[in-house]
């Protein structure tokens, strides 16, 4: 079995934290992702490469086993289960461990000669107690991961997509409230089982584009909204945009600039809580006139000299 090095695939040190990791892949799956390079196989095979290397270093756990087991990293379980299991049924003395050396620790296939991880379950069984037949392991199959953009409005609605992993089209609810970055995973969507095993899981990670008028922040959503200078001294109403239209509000007078204002429920829904939605914070910035006339200038200079009165 050729021995791929997960951390040379996505470009990155053995030592990067988990966030290096996810930005690697990302950046990764975007360049080789199927439908950018639609008739490219080399492109393809890197970007299943690289699907593989962020399934077994992503996870914290799943990391730990590559870490210890190299490419056996899927098989850490079995491996465990076997060494129990032979130690059960043979006893040693003092620290003598039951595959010829001393001591305890992690063992690769290059403690047993650098064979397919295979050859150790014969070794281990082929002697007393049976032999136990390969075939009859079942193996889960390769989880495939997967990334998928949208702009605010999709996330805002739950609505249907249909996304395409390894030249397979699936048709998925995306409920609304998703966020930027989340993670769901579509069981059984990834690659086959081996030996009658289940097959893998599709993880789907969803990036959302900035909006150009509104920001959000968990479940809430921010805005600006301009006041002419004479409704905020004097008061009045003022038309402003929510994600699902326009409401009026009302402008008290001598509104200050950046003074903001919440509504209530005209956030962003939250995810799968039909009807609950966070809240929409409105900044004010007032407009100071440009281009004033003579008659406006005298105006405000009588205003200013009734102020310092």
């Amino acid at each position: 079995m050729a021995f791929i090095d997960y951390y040379k695939t996505l470009g990155i040190d053995k030592t990067a934290s988990q966030d290096e990791i996810k930005k690697a892949y990302r950046k990764l799956a975007r360049k080789y992702h199927p439908d950018l390079n639609p008739n490219d196989k080399e492109a393809n095979k890197l970007f299943q490469q690289i699907n593989e290397a962020n399934e077994a270093l992503s996870d914290p756990e799943k990391r730990k086993k590559y870490d210890e087991y190299g490419e056996n990293w899927k098989h850490a379980d079995q491996y465990e289960q076997a060494k129990q299991s032979r130690s059960q049924q043979h006893s040693y003395q003092g620290s003598q461990n039951p595959f010829g050396g001393a001591g305890s620790g992690a063992y690769t296939a290059e403690d047993f000669g650098g064979g397919d991880f295979s050859e150790f379950f014969e070794s281990m069984f082929g002697r007393s107690g049976g032999r136990q037949n390969r075939t009859d392991i079942k193996y889960k199959g390769q989880d495939y991961q997967a990334e998928l953009k949208l702009n605010l409005t999709d996330a805002y609605k739950t609505h249907k997509q249909t996304l395409t992993v390894n030249g397979k089209n699936l048709r998925i609810t995306i409920p609304a409230g998703i966020a930027d970055g989340q993670v769901i995973k579509l069981g059984g969507q990834g690659g086959p089982g081996k030996n009658g095993g289940p097959n893998g899981d599709l993880y789907i990670t969803f990036n959302i584009a900035e909006h150009p008028v509104f920001k959000r922040l968990n479940n809430d959503l921010y805005a600006n909204q301009e006041l002419d200078l004479y409704t905020a001294v004097l008061g009045g109403e003022v038309t402003t945009a929510t994600f699902d239209g326009k409401v009026k509000l009302k402008v008290p007078a001598g509104t200050q600039n950046g003074t903001k204002v919440r509504l209530k429920n005209k956030g962003f829904p939250l995810y799968k809580k039909d009807g609950e939605f966070g809240n929409l914070f409105i900044t004010y910035t007032i407009k100071i006139p440009t281009q004033l006339t003579e008659k406006q200038k005298e105006l405000f200079k009588e205003l200013q000299n009734l102020d310092q009165k």
